[in-house]
């Protein structure tokens, strides 16, 4: 442990690290918050998985780091000057006030009414405008920097090695009730629609009424956990995740983040299409239990491979 602590101390400033300590006390306190709803929400139990994940990426990007800010400090390290210094100071001042104020909120709202989404969510919110812009801030400074547009600023090009690191507790902190149902009911009606075309399609007698399907053995109602939204934040997770340790450019990070959503809803409809199929041929009750789980965990198991397979052709084919 004493090893490691040099290590991820010997190149780093005073002030940077310092700024380093009080963004992980941000996320440790957005940590504590987030655990109920890892515990209650089976749509958020990789929840658990974040903490070591983000602490993985921090490692692995730590020789990085410390480049970075070793050339915010160099003589001639590029600062953003004229307009650009104060649109970037602005973007800086407004993130910071947003944060504040969303964090303050969300603390005071679970200090009166207790664990809640609304208050995770403006915990997580908040927290993650504070840590970004309080690096920024304390990011090492050049005695003699070089005008540049904001863009190339120095301090930028550290604070990007902590996009994922801070940014991923969006994806682990519950959706707001009425935004989670909302999209919940959006993606089981195109889940149900699409499974009634492709049986209609294939003339097999069914009936769509609503969110259930008629068949000739019985009724299948497709429920909410039908909806896709647990495989959608998880393949976001996990892409995320693999976007940050496997991927360099941007447009390659965004490319895999759309795959990994689009492998989210087809996983999805082909584990719906199995199990409406199954419940067509054996009836509606041979799909409970250990087949409906079965479907689940064989869909989550080849999603996870798409994705990896996914790596060498996002690399190859998205533009630098």
């Amino acid at each position: 442990m004493r090893t490691l602590w040099q290590k991820l101390t010997r190149h780093t400033p005073g002030d940077f690290l310092a700024a380093l300590l009080l963004a992980a006390g941000f996320l440790a306190f957005v940590t504590w918050d987030q655990t109920h709803w890892w515990r209650v929400k089976t749509d958020y139990g990789f929840g658990w998985l974040v903490p070591l994940f983000v602490g993985y990426v921090v490692y692995e990007r730590w020789p990085r780091i410390a480049a970075a800010a070793t050339a915010c400090a160099a003589p001639g390290s590029p600062r953003a000057a004229g307009w650009h210094r104060w649109v970037l100071r602005l973007s800086v001042g407004l993130s910071l006030l947003w944060g504040v104020l969303w964090f303050l909120l969300g603390a005071f709202y679970r200090a009166g009414a207790g664990a809640s989404q609304p208050g995770t969510l403006a915990i997580t919110m908040g927290a993650v405008a504070i840590v970004l812009p309080l690096l920024w801030l304390h990011a090492p400074p050049s005695a003699t920097p070089t005008p540049a547009p904001f863009w190339a600023d120095a301090r930028l090009g550290l604070v990007r090695w902590f996009l994922f690191p801070v940014l991923v507790w969006l994806v682990s902190a519950p959706l707001v009730s009425a935004i989670e149902n909302q999209l919940s009911l959006f993606l089981l009606r195109k889940v149900v629609t699409v499974v009634f075309f492709v049986f209609d399609a294939l003339g097999l007698p069914i009936a769509q009424e609503g969110n259930v399907l008629a068949l000739p053995l019985g009724r299948v109602g497709m429920a909410e956990a039908c909806s896709g939204i647990r495989s959608l934040t998880g393949c976001l997770f996990a892409g995320a995740f693999l976007a940050a340790v496997y991927l360099e450019r941007l447009g390659q990070k965004l490319a895999l983040l759309s795959a990994a959503l689009g492998l989210a809803f087809l996983g999805n409809l082909a584990r719906s299409l199995f199990l409406t199929a199954w419940a067509y041929r054996h009836g509606p009750t041979a799909i409970e239990g250990a087949m409906h789980d079965f479907a689940g965990y064989a869909i989550l198991g080849v999603t996870t491979l798409g994705l990896f397979a996914l790596l060498p052709l996002v690399r190859r084919f998205v533009p630098r």
